[in-house]
Order: structure tokens, then sequence, then C-alpha cells
């Protein structure tokens, strides 16, 4: 490793953190000078903008920057999150923005230089080695971890990093967390991203004056924060724009396909429907709705790129529900204005298939392990979507309430990372992408 320290990259699907750690100091976090202040969580978007009558003059940016181009003109900007999702998609090859057309891994090689380029000085010697984050099950539904790493593989190759190696995201949380224990533990860790729930069970152990980790047990499972916005989308805002609706065709009453709806909902298909051939279909059957008004809603959410707006809709109806039992939820953009108050029970409800996914998840973690409740310690709970309180009952119906311990919810990853890159037996904890020589995924830690 050069440069002296171990740099972690946690790439989620809501935000990027980037953690350098070196020998004897605790990991620190790199600070971004973004448009509104600085941050630490770089947000996984990207825009592309151009003018419209010069389409190859794109100008390509990231993060808060991406953002920002947005606001500026979101007619002429492609505005583009939740693009991890896509990682270990097969049936996602490429997708074409501004007359150019780009893989996965040339999103995410974009989505890096800049990062890069906006961390300035803090990233101007990084080391060779860098610790990427990786969730136990990928989003989608047959997901390819083999693909997502030789993707991720590719993008950072094309960075100037030459040794990418590859940890479980919520084992780099129990890296964080390890670092306040003072005593021997079985430790649950769960990580809560946009994209995936992930669980992994490790025990520490302290030998002499070090803290000595053995993993026991993982799962996971591609549901969290994007599948609740799904749900919120698919019962408040789809069927204002025409959902369950109908159409005429040769004299007969038809329904207005569900599968607009289904990519609707979903951020990172959302961003694609714009050129799509569906959003095609879509103008046609505006004339033909029984109720047109709502499908012409559809189409100026999609037209004048509202993606951004309804996704901070959904997220303050989202953060609000942890805290207060009913809250209104308020969606006002262009000519659309939606407000229904919503009460928690009925958004739990709405998620319960989630839920139970996500409850599966954890029994299966400790069924890896081969341990009961009873045996877990410490319950350490990571990212946004833990503070949701339907999600804290899965762990309180199992673990005492004193077992249990949250927060990091922006830093445990990426510095649990940086502090796994500086462990002697850092490949005890990480994998490698596979190679054409050694195809299929690499060796697993152990």
């Amino acid at each position: 490793m050069t440069a002296g320290f171990s740099l972690g990259v946690d790439f989620g699907t809501t935000n990027t953190v980037l953690a350098m750690a070196t020998p004897g100091e605790a990991a620190r976090l790199v600070a971004f000078p973004a448009p509104d202040g600085e941050t630490t969580a770089f947000r996984s978007t990207l825009s592309f903008h151009a003018p419209a009558d010069r389409p190859r003059d794109r100008t390509v940016e990231a993060g808060p920057w991406a953002v920002e181009a947005y606001a500026e003109d979101p007619l002429e900007t492609r505005f583009i999150q939740s693009f991890k999702t896509f990682a270990a998609s097969e049936a996602f090859s490429e997708t074409r923005i501004l007359e150019r057309r780009y893989k996965f891994e040339d999103l995410l090689s974009v989505f890096l230089a800049r990062l890069r380029a906006h961390a300035g000085s803090a990233m101007a010697q990084a080391p060779a080695r860098v610790i990427v984050g990786r969730p136990v099950t990928f989003a989608g539904a047959a997901p390819n971890p083999a693909l997502a790493l030789e993707r991720y593989e590719e993008a950072f190759r094309r960075q100037g990093f030459t040794e990418m190696l590859y940890a479980y995201e919520p084992v780099g949380a129990a890296f964080f967390f390890a670092r306040g224990l003072t005593e021997d533990a079985t430790v649950l860790v769960g990580d809560f991203g946009g994209g995936t729930s992930d669980f992994s069970i490790i025990r520490f152990e302290r030998v002499g004056n070090a803290m000595q980790a053995t993993p026991l047990g993982r799962s996971g499972v591609g549901v969290a924060g994007d599948a609740f916005d799904y749900r919120i989308i698919d019962r408040l805002v789809s069927p204002q724009l025409g959902k369950g609706s109908s159409y005429r065709a040769f004299e007969k009453i038809l329904p207005i396909p569900n599968r607009y709806y289904a990519a609707f909902a979903r951020w990172d298909q959302l961003a694609l429907m714009r050129a799509s051939r569906d959003m095609r279909e879509i103008r046609g059957l505006v004339r033909d709705a029984v109720e047109p008004e709502k499908l012409s809603r559809l189409v100026e959410v999609l037209d004048d790129n509202l993606g951004y707006p309804l996704y901070r809709a959904v997220t303050r109806l989202k953060e609000a529900l942890s805290v207060d039992e009913v809250v209104t939820f308020s969606f006002v953009a262009g000519s659309i204005e939606i407000a229904r108050d919503v009460e928690r029970t009925e958004f739990e409800a709405w998620i319960a298939p989630e839920l139970a996914l996500i409850e599966g998840a954890v029994d299966a973690a400790m069924a890896d392990a081969g341990l009961g409740a009873d045996q877990i310690d410490r319950v350490f709970l990571t990212g946004g979507s833990s503070l949701a309180p339907a999600v804290r009952q899965v762990f309180h119906r199992r673990f005492a309430a004193e077992r249990i311990e949250s927060g990091g919810e922006l830093e445990s990853i990426a510095s649990g990372l940086a502090l796994m890159g500086l462990e002697r037996d850092v490949g005890r904890w990480t994998m490698r992408a596979p190679t054409a020589a050694h195809p299929g995924e690499s060796r697993e830690p152990s």
C-alpha cells in the first residue's frame, strides 16, 4: 500500500462516502466543498447537461454538483440516481444519454472521476489499494455478483487504482462499531442502504492489546429504502398519474399497462423512461385515455424531469413517519399537486412484504452462524432505513432493547473499510473481482 494510508469507499445507492485511515489513528472522512456547504456524503447521482441544439456539447457532474445542475436547468439535464441498482443486472447492458451510449462501468467511472476531482487535495495521494464496500446480496431480481465486481473493477481501474479489494458493507460497519467495544462480544450488524439490507455476525475478542475478529455468518436481501419509496409512489402518486385507469381502443375499454408504473416508481428506472419506447406509448395513450388529465400528469413528470422533486417529497414523508404517527405527504411540481395524510400504520402495511424479507434475512444470518438470539451480545444498526420504527421492531422482537445500538448512518461503513485496510490479514476479510483467468466470483472472505 502506498501513501501510508488505507482508503475505504462506501459506494452506496443513495450516498457515497470516502474514509482514510493511518496506523494508530482514527479513520477520517473526506469532506467535499459542496454548493450548499461542506459535506462528507457525496450523493450517488449523475447529471448530463447539453444545450438542446448541441447535444454533443455535454457537461457531466456528480454528487451535490449534479443536483445543482439539475436545479438550474431540469428540462435539458438528464439526472440519474440509484444507478448502483444496475450493478449486478445482466439485463442492463447500456443506456443512451445525449447521443452517447453508457455501460454501467462507464457511469461509475464518470462518477468516480468527478468524485475525485471534487475531493481535491484529499485524493491527490490516493493509495494504489482501495477497499470497496459491496452488499451481501446485490439489488435486483436475479443479481450476478461476479458481474457487479467486474464492472466495479473496470471503473476503478480507469481512475488509476491498481489494486481493488472488496468487503461486505456490514463487515465494514462492524469494524467501525468494534472501536468502542470494551469486552469480548458477538455482534450482529444490520446495514440498511438504499438498495439492500445486509447482515453480518462477527465475534470480537481481545487478544493482548489487539481486537481479533472472526466472521460467523451473513445474509442479505435486495430491498431497503428504495423499495419503501416504491411503495409510497405506487400507493400515493401513481394513482393520480393514471395507474388503474383505462383507455379506449377499437370500441373497447382497456387498462393502462401497469408496467409503466412499475418502472416509474423505481428511481433507477425513472431516470431512463424519458427516452424509452414506453414514453412514446404513454404519449399516444393520452388522447385515448378515459381520464386524460391523469396520464397528462405522468407525461409532465417525465417530460419536465420532475423525478428529483418527487424523490425529495417521498424522502420527507419517510423521515417524518419515523417520528410522527400521521404526516401529510405533499408533492407540488409544475401543474401537479398531490397531498394527503398518511398514517404510520398505513405505511407499515404498504411495506409489509419488504419487512418480511428483512426479517427472513436476519434469521438467515443467525442460522448461517449457528446461533440463537440469546447468543448475540450486541446489535448495531446503521443506514437511514434503520431509523424506521417498523424496521427496529424486527430487532426488538428478537433482542433485548439494551443490546441494540444504532448510529454512524453515513460514516460507519467507509470508516470501517478504511480501518480494515490496515489489518495485517486484510485478505481474510476481502475478496477480489473475478478475472479472465479465474472466471466466476473469486475467493470469499473466510
